[in-house]
């Protein structure tokens, strides 16, 4: 099974310039894994100490949002992810 990540401008020097990376899993969070198996580097600019995606990350699949499941929604063959930075304020 084939997934596309697309990775956020300011992170694709942690996977050594690429703005795309094909990787393979049947969840967002097996996708993610195969991405830092790749790519140690991109650990500490997704994960959180405890495993869960850190707060101001937000990963699409086809353009939607993969919250509230986020690592345990499904993903299919052909899926494309979006790793996004959410921003704040007010």
């Amino acid at each position: 099974m084939s997934v596309k990540i697309h990775i956020r401008p300011g992170m694709e020097q942690l996977a050594h310039g690429q703005s795309v990376v094909e990787v393979r899993g049947k969840t967002v969070g097996e996708c993610l894994n195969h991405l830092v198996k790749l790519f140690p580097e991109m650990k500490s600019g997704l994960f959180a100490d405890n495993g869960k995606i850190l707060d101001y990350v937000d990963i699409s699949v086809n353009g939607q949002s993969s919250y509230p499941e986020e690592l345990a929604k499904p993903i299919k063959d052909g899926d494309e992810l979006h790793i996004l930075r959410v921003l704040g304020g007010g």
